[in-house]
């Protein structure tokens, strides 16, 4: 299903059926994602612009992660204001 929201991106709704290792799996990677972006964060010579891309990609990865996550597991990845400047 492809939703235009008036501008030039469009939502696409999506289902996935996967196994319980493949989701596994896919937990994994995007714990890994999130853990690399939330090094780039702590590097003081990324550039302003730099920085405000990997926060947006690492509030859309941490959405992605909080459907497949368990809430308990979800408390090490929530984005910290510390990052953002």
């Amino acid at each position: 299903m492809r939703i235009s929201n008036g501008g030039n991106r469009v939502a696409t709704m999506m289902g996935l059926l996967i196994s319980s290792k493949e989701c596994y799996e896919l937990e994994y990677l995007i714990r890994r994602e999130l853990e690399e972006m939330l090094l780039d964060l702590e590097d003081s010579r990324l550039d302003g612009l730099v920085r405000i891309a990997i926060e947006e990609r690492y509030q859309m990865i941490f959405r992605l992660y909080s459907r497949l996550a368990p809430p308990k597991d979800l408390i090490r990845y929530i984005p910290h204001k510390r990052y953002q400047k």
